[in-house]
């Protein structure tokens, strides 16, 4: 089937579906999945994707950390300059392949480790898993729900694994949240107030790259949304099951008073205020600027651009099958980076407000605020975590590479179907913004919707 083809999803179940139905039944939290089961070996891992992900966390980061579980055996970009650089950035002694195929094909990976543009993953995903091996995909697992039901019918159909690295989840405040919820600290959880917000300097970053076109990224619904869903998900401990969204773009884009192509050849230097110079980090210059000449990709590019096409304000209204409501936003242009979140119960109210970065102050904690209906409010300090994303980042990888056995008592592990109903809370939203209308996930994969996951636990 022609992915590309423009067709509705029941189109799609009708034409595949009806062969599926009733088989692919798996529980909302992905149960402490191992990625490899070879003791003694170390794990042979092909990457595919050698941007600024691909070549730290999942490259440089791993042989550093991991050197005595992992082994490289393969990496693989289009950009043929961008990849002899990541060879060398990384530190490791592998075939390289300019045809990503090929090296899935050849290479003998037990793990392959897919960190390309949003809109390609699920190719690499699908062939990856057809080709015996397990996969590690960067979120979002995938752009829309056409190419999200692709995915989930290899897996099932390869008897492989896909996990998702939804980071945050492993960060120990969001981990505190899950903790207090389960116990049932607030009661019974009724709604939840999300609201995220990204800054002049990290949102904006946003619309400088390829994110900035809704056919590579999907709109921040997706690439970035799609960690917020997830967490809500998780969370909640149910299926999101309606969406309503709006979403405008009115500051970035064709909004700006003037533009360029890029910040390196921009004649408003000194009157821009979003002015980079992405030449001032050595690893960004290599990496994108040095080799611009195989494929005209600007890192640096002006956020004003008129091609810009996603949203830079997103409101969503989301209806659970446990009965819970969530209200969402998400802003680009805020003075300071973070999130407000309260979690509203029948016996109470679980509130944050995280700073992951304001000019005024550095947080070096994170608070949660517990207050019960007729009593006392609690005040709970998280120290932040050593490593990137509050800490989620090193224990994340120390799941995957170096104890994949690692019990997982929170349910922090995401597999396909976790990364599937992330990202189809944001590709709701997106198609609701479009044609004015609620959604229902339902109608978007063959998923059965679940009311419930486990419940309390501890």
């Amino acid at each position: 089937m022609n992915l590309n083809e423009a067709q509705s999803r029941r189109d799609f179940i009708a034409l595949s579906g009806s062969l599926l139905a009733g088989s692919f039944f798996i529980h909302p939290i992905a149960e402490a999945i191992s990625i490899f089961d070879k003791p003694g070996q170390k794990m042979k891992v092909a990457l595919i994707g050698t941007g600024i992900r691909g070549t730290t966390m999942f490259g440089r980061d791993v042989v550093r950390d991991y050197s005595q579980e992992v082994e490289f055996v393969g990496l693989s970009d289009s950009n043929e300059g961008r990849l002899t650089y990541a060879k060398t950035f990384i530190g490791v002694d592998c075939p390289v392949y300019l045809n990503g195929h090929q090296m899935i094909q050849e290479s003998g990976a037990d793990v392959l480790i897919v960190t390309t543009m949003d809109s390609t993953h699920h190719e690499y995903i699908i062939a990856g898993l057809k080709a015996g091996m397990n996969v590690i995909s960067e979120k979002p697992m995938t752009t829309d729900e056409v190419k999200c039901q692709a995915i989930l019918d290899a897996e099932r159909e390869s008897g492989n694994k896909l996990i998702v690295t939804f980071n945050y989840r492993y960060s120990p405040h969001r981990q505190r949240l899950f903790e207090l919820l389960r116990a049932g600290e607030i009661g019974d959880l009724t709604s939840v107030d999300f609201h995220w917000y990204l800054d002049v300097y990290h949102g904006a970053d946003y619309f400088r790259r390829w994110h900035r076109k809704k056919e590579f990224g999907g709109t921040l619904l997706v690439h970035k949304s799609t960690h917020h869903f997830d967490l809500l998900n998780w969370w909640i401990d149910s299926d999101p099951e309606e969406v309503f969204a709006y979403g405008e773009l009115e500051f970035y884009g064709k909004n700006g008073p003037f533009r360029a192509k890029n910040c390196r050849e921009c004649p408003h230097t000194s009157s821009c205020d979003f002015y980079w110079d992405i030449t001032k980090n050595e690893h960004l210059n290599k990496l994108y600027v040095d080799n611009r000449e195989f494929d005209g990709y600007d890192r640096d590019g002006c956020v004003f651009r008129e091609d810009v096409d996603i949203y830079d304000k997103m409101a969503v209204q989301i209806k659970y099958k446990n009965k819970v409501q969530v209200s969402y936003s998400l802003t680009t242009y805020s003075p300071y980076e973070g999130y407000r979140i309260a979690f509203n119960g029948t016996k109470g109210r679980l509130e944050a407000w995280i700073k992951e970065r304001q000019p005024w102050e550095e947080a070096k904690e994170d608070v949660i605020y517990l207050t019960r209906n007729f009593g006392e409010r609690e005040e709970i300090v998280i120290p932040h975590g050593q490593g990137g994303h509050g800490g989620g980042d090193t224990r994340l990888k120390n799941k995957l590479f170096k104890d994949p056995d690692m019990a997982d008592p929170w349910r922090q592990s995401a597999g396909s179907r976790d990364g599937a109903m992330s990202i189809l809370v944001g590709v709701a939203a997106r198609t609701s913004i479009e044609q004015g209308k609620k959604i229902h996930i339902s109608d978007l994969t063959d998923i059965e919707l679940m009311e419930s996951g486990r419940g309390r636990v501890g």
